[in-house]
């Protein structure tokens, strides 16, 4: 069995068609949903726990509070693994993730670990973004490939899959950012494992109900993360060259 992993926060707006999406689609039978919910205030947890495949094909995780982004998805990776799922993929509710995207997704994997939907490769797009959401997104993901030198054009992408192995060893390196920083993170440390990266283009489409979850302090995370990541890494260099015998 596979699993679709989706953290959720005050997103009662957005679930129920997401599930809808996803459990429609023919190729993803053998597809389990997780949602990850931080106890919303808005009822989502009750909505998924109200939902007919509820306990079947559908799952719930409830936390205690809101924690970030990166610790639910710590959360439901760790759920994943130990529920034996063979396939993991991890998407937003808010609908900006095309639900019928997720079997080329998967599909993609017979070639890869992982597999990233990608708004910035050939065919990949943005739709309703204001142009300085655009420039921001643009922006911030040359910043991570020119810094941490990844091949990867959308490292800051949300919608992903995985294959069992390669999550097992992501969850054993360790990540340790809480917001949007745990992508980049999670890609930097797949290049680091000389693991198998896959871009696959999406239509990515801003959503229409509920607000976003970015703010400052989420950007700044990701702007100091990544410096500090170059930097851990070309001290371990220097370590590794200092040690080799002459």
């Amino acid at each position: 069995m596979n699993l679709i992993v989706v953290p959720t926060y005050e997103e009662a707006l957005t679930i129920s068609d997401l599930l809808r999406g996803l459990l429609a689609q023919t190729s993803l039978t053998d597809f389990h949903v997780l949602v990850v919910d931080d106890a919303s205030p808005d009822g989502t947890a009750t909505i998924v726990g109200a939902h007919p495949e509820f306990g079947t094909r559908v799952h719930l995780l409830n936390r205690p509070g809101k924690a970030g982004l990166g610790a639910a998805y710590r959360a439901g990776f760790n759920w994943a693994r130990t529920h034996g799922y063979d396939v993991v993929v991890q998407m937003d509710a808010d609908g900006s993730h095309p639900a019928d995207a997720v079997p080329r997704l998967v599909a993609a994997l017979q070639g890869a670990d992982l597999v990233v939907g990608s708004r910035y490769v050939r065919g990949g797009r943005t739709v309703d973004w204001p142009w300085h959401r655009r420039m921001i997104s643009s922006g911030g993901n040359l910043y991570v490939r020119l810094v941490l030198g990844l091949p990867v054009r959308d490292c800051t992408a949300g919608f992903r899959a995985y294959r069992r192995e390669a999550l097992a060893l992501l969850v054993e390196e360790g990540t340790h950012a809480d917001g949007y920083s745990f992508q980049i993170e999670t890609t930097w440390l797949a290049a680091r494992r000389d693991m198998r990266v896959v871009e696959v283009p999406i239509t990515f489409v801003e959503r229409r109900a509920g607000h976003s979850k970015m703010s400052t302090a989420i950007a700044a995370e990701a702007l100091w993360r990544v410096v500090m990541w170059r930097v851990r890494d070309g001290r371990a260099s220097s370590r590794r060259m200092q040690e080799q015998p002459a």
